[in-house]
Formats: C-alpha cells, sequence, structure tokens
C-alpha cells in the first residue's frame, strides 16, 4: 500500500494559543489565602489532530486556507498519475532496493549452505541476473551476493509518561542484535553474454548451472562455481583458488531459429531440461554421461502459437506443463512424443497465458496469470481434452488493471501464492475467506477503496516501474525478490 504524500499547510498562530492564559494571568492577584504553587514545567500544548474512521486527518482550517489531506493507494487502483507515493515503513519487516546499471527482465536465487527457513537478520543471499543492455555484446550474466540485509527501523513505543517503554523479554538481546541498523553490502561478478537474457533459471539441484534464453534465439549454460566460490573466499570459508573464473558457457543450443522465453529445470530428474520459443516448438535436454547436452525438438503448441512458460511437475519426471498463447495450457508426458496429454482452453477470451507455477506441495494445483490481467488457480483432476471450451478455475481474480507477468507459488505454505503485473506484487493466500461482520462495520469510504480489493490479497507492494519477475527465497522465509524497469527490491512483509 502507498500514501500520497501532502503537508499540512498552516497552523494556528502561537499569540492565538496564548491569549486565553495571558488574559487569566492578567484578573489574577496573589494574595495570602490564594497562593498557589509554581509549575516547574511548562506544559506546551499542541493542536491534536484527530483521525476519522477513514484514516484520513481532520484538518482544521480556521483561516479558510487550503489544506492537503493523505490520501491513501493500492496498486489495484492503476498506475498513480496525480503525486508521489510515499511508502508506509511499518509495512515491511524488511526493506532494501537495487539499481543496477542495465535492467533485467529475470533473475533467480541460488541456494546456499546457510540452512533453510531463516528468519534471524540480518540475511545473506545469492543471485543471478540476467540483463537488457543497450547492445548485445553489452549485456552479462551477474552473480551478486547480497548481505548484512537488515530489519527496517521500527519506531519505539512510548509510555504516557512519554519515556520510552523498556519491553521485558526473555530475548531481548537477540532482537538488539537483529535490530542493528547495518549496511548492506554487495558482492558481484560479471559474465559476458551476447544477447539480452529474456528469461533465466538455475538448476535446483545444483545451483551453479543456470541456463539463459537469449533475445538472438540461443539458449545458454553456465557453470558459475568458480564465482560463487570467491564469495566462500571473502568470508574466509574457502582455501581454492578461486583466480579462475566463467568466461562463456558450457553448453550452447541454437537449434530454435527463433527467440523464446520458456524454459525451466526438471525437479525429479537432475538435469533434464525444457525451452519453448514464439514459434511454438518445444526441445527436449538430456544430459549426456560424458558430458553435454542431447537437445531434441519434441513438440509443437497447436496452431503455432507461442510458448510464454514452462513449469516441470513436482512429482513425475517426466510430465511438463506449458502456458500458451490463444489461452490455452497444455500438458505434455516425455513418454508421449509429438502431441500434448492435455490442452485445455482456460481463457474463454482467447487472451494469451503469460506464466504459470505448479504448486510444489499441493501437485494437482496450477497457478496462471493471463495478458488480461487475470490470476486463475486450477485443479489438474478437472483438465480435460476439451480444447475450446474455457474451464471453470478453483479461484479466479479479475481485480489486475494491467497484464500479470510472473506467478510463483510459496515455497512452505500450501495456499499462499504472489503474484506480479506492471504495477506491483501481490500475495495472495487462498485459505483466506471473507469476514462479513467486518465488511458491513466498515465505512463507505473504506468501502469504496477496498471494494476490488478480494479478501485473499495479504499484501501489495509498488514503487517500481513495469514490474517484470518475482520469485520467493527458497530458504528465507517469505522474503521475495522483485525485478522492474527501474530496479530491484528485496523484503519481507510484516503480516507474514
Amino acid at each position: 500500500m502507498g500514501k500520497k504524500s501532502k503537508r499540512r499547510l498552516n497552523q494556528k498562530s502561537e499569540a492565538k494559543r496564548a491569549a486565553p492564559s495571558e488574559r487569566e494571568e492578567e484578573d489574577y492577584e496573589e494574595t495570602a489565602e490564594n497562593l498557589r504553587f509554581e509549575d516547574p514545567y511548562i506544559d506546551e500544548i499542541e493542536e491534536e489532530e484527530v483521525m476519522d474512521d477513514d484514516g484520513e486527518e481532520e484538518m482544521e482550517d480556521a483561516d479558510n486556507q487550503d489544506v492537503e489531506l493523505v490520501q491513501s493507494w493500492h496498486p489495484l487502483m492503476g498506475v498513480p498519475n496525480d503525486g508521489p507515493l510515499e511508502m508506509d515503513p511499518s509495512a515491511y519487516k524488511m526493506y532494501h532496493t537495487l539499481s543496477p546499471e542495465w535492467p533485467a527482465l529475470s533473475f533467480d536465487f541460488l541456494r546456499d549452505d546457510l540452512g533453510d527457513a531463516r528468519q534471524r537478520f540480518p540475511h545473506s543471499m545469492q543471485a543471478a541476473i540476467g540483463t537488457q543492455a543497450d547492445r548485445p555484446d553489452n549485456n552479462r550474466l551477474t552473480i551478486m551476493k547480497l548481505s548484512d540485509l537488515s530489519k527496517m527501523p521500527q519506531e519505539e513505543e512510548e509510555d504516557i509518561l512519554g519515556d520510552e517503554y523498556d519491553k521485558q523479554d526473555d530475548s531481548s538481546s537477540s532482537d538488539e542484535e537483529e535490530n542493528v541498523d547495518l549496511d548492506p553490502i554487495m558482492e558481484h561478478y560479471h559474465v559476458p553474454h551476447y544477447g539480452g537474457v529474456n528469461r533465466l533459471r538455475a538448476m535446483p539441484q545444483q545451483s551453479d548451472i543456470i541456463a539463459t534464453w537469449s533475445d538472438v534465439g540461443t539458449v545458454n549454460l553456465f557453470n558459475v562455481e568458480s564465482i560463487r566460490s570467491r564469495f566462500l573466499a571473502s568470508e574466509g570459508r574457502s582455501m581454492r583458488d578461486s583466480s579462475a573464473g566463467c568466461q562463456k558457457p558450457f553448453f550452447s543450443h541454437s537449434g530454435h531459429g527463433a527467440e523464446g522465453y520458456a524454459m525451466d529445470w526438471s525437479l525429479v530428474k537432475k538435469g533434464h531440461f525444457a525451452s519453448g520459443d514464439n514459434d511454438g516448438k518445444i526441445h527436449y535436454w538430456t544430459p549426456r554421461p560424458e558430458g553435454g547436452y542431447e537437445v531434441v525438438p519434441s513438440y509443437e503448441s497447436q496452431g503455432g502459437e507461442a510458448v510464454e512458460d514452462i513449469q516441470w511437475s513436482p512429482t513425475e519426471g517426466t510430465v511438463f506443463a506449458t502456458a500458451e498463447c490463444g489461452g490455452h495450457i497444455s500438458i505434455y508426458d516425455t513418454r508421449a512424443p509429438n502431441r500434448a496429454m492435455l490442452r485445455p482452453c482456460v481463457h474463454e477470451n482467447k487472451s494469451d497465458v503469460n506464466v504459470t507455477s505448479w504448486n510444489k506441495l499441493v501437485s494437482n494445483l496450477l497457478a496462471t496469470g493471463g495478458d488480461d490481467g487475470t490470476l486463475s488457480v486450477w485443479d489438474l483432476r478437472n483438465f480435460s481434452q476439451q480444447n475450446d471450451k474455457a474451464m471453470a478455475p478453483l479461484a479466479r481474480f479479475t481485480c489486475h488493471q494491467t497484464p500479470i507477468t510472473s506467478v510463483e507459488w510459496h515455497p512452505t505454505d500450501e495456499s499462499m501464492l504472489a503474484a506480479s503485473d506492471t504495477v506491483g506484487a501481490y500475495i495472495y493466500d487462498l485459505s483466506v475467506e471473507e469476514d462479513l461482520e467486518d465488511a458491513n462495520k466498515a465505512s463507505s469510504t473504506t468501502k469504496t477503496l477496498v471494494a476490488d480489493i478480494p479478501p485473499q490479497l495479504l499484501f501489495c507492494h509498488s514503487g517500481s516501474q513495469e514490474f517484470r519477475e518475482l520469485h520467493w527465497h527458497p530458504q528465507i522465509s517469505s522474503c521475495i525478490m522483485t525485478t522492474a524497469l527501474t530496479g530491484f527490491s528485496v523484503f519481507i512483509p510484516s503480516n507474514l
């Protein structure tokens, strides 16, 4: 959520506030019967600002001067066009931004050996980023490490005397360590990459292996182990000579003949990979024992519709799904070549399916995001071969006003997913139901503000231009990174 930054324009003059007390002093005559103690503390009474039910300040305008109010805004209201946005720091446990030299369409987190389900601050993470430079030969694959990512500074609570409230907590010492405000540290290394990076994915079983889809029509595989070893050396944890770096891909495939975006690694079979292009062709990759890959053109979408995204099944090593233009999802099994097992229509208006994500905890759930701004959740058990008849989703959210650019299920919460459109990033919890009692108690202004917000929407993040992709960190609890035209943001919401 955001707020339009406004300021109070007028205050009552000191003379007007002091006038009543001055008149009292003039009428007062001290005698032996009415002695009074002198108060050594001077109370400065300030104007009280009253908050109405709608969360807006009621400004007194005694001098009939113009007063501007703080107005609420959220990304589902569209692109803000009438003033700057002011972030609410209390909405975040952690929030950091990064502005690179060149924007990036895609990135991926790289798993480390610091453990899973991490919650203690400060945080550290590694990621791979692909650039979109002005010329093909200016592009790079960047491997970076962010460390000393501290918590957002929180305002101290105060008691009624105005003194700082001292919380009695057994974990106060650890809290003090977490609340230390540190300067974030970024280490990064670049690898030359010919052509802009349309999409980037790291192998889940071995994060040193990174695949990139170049806008010149080539799919590349890089091994960045030597680069990542430098991060260990900087921590004093590596005895290896890390002077040798990765300067080129160890395998490249230009057989697609067109550029593309769709690619994914199998979660079940290590090293197995699939890539899809804008001409509707899908290639299946299998690693060779002696090294390298065997790449086979295996499938083609019906009508040659562009393949926008690919997701492997989290439980079956031969099954993957594709998101396609024309409003279709296709399910393929590598044991059945040359055709899709299922190809249901998921958008009755034939709008393109931009992105898809397969739930790793509930393997029959698939999420999709459309070019028409529709975010949907599907039960694969309901899919059929009826290609032209639109299927009924388990859940559908039509509140987004711009195309969905990314969607991903939470790695440890089966009912939660994150999605982005071009205006913002959003977190949904499908287990939440609307509280009708609270909804009926809301003021009319509040009802208008949240009329288009589904009860399952837990969090909105904005502040960047043209959001393109987001990912949950696989090892830091409820941490998300986004990439946009104006740079990266990494954050943890305060309500998760």
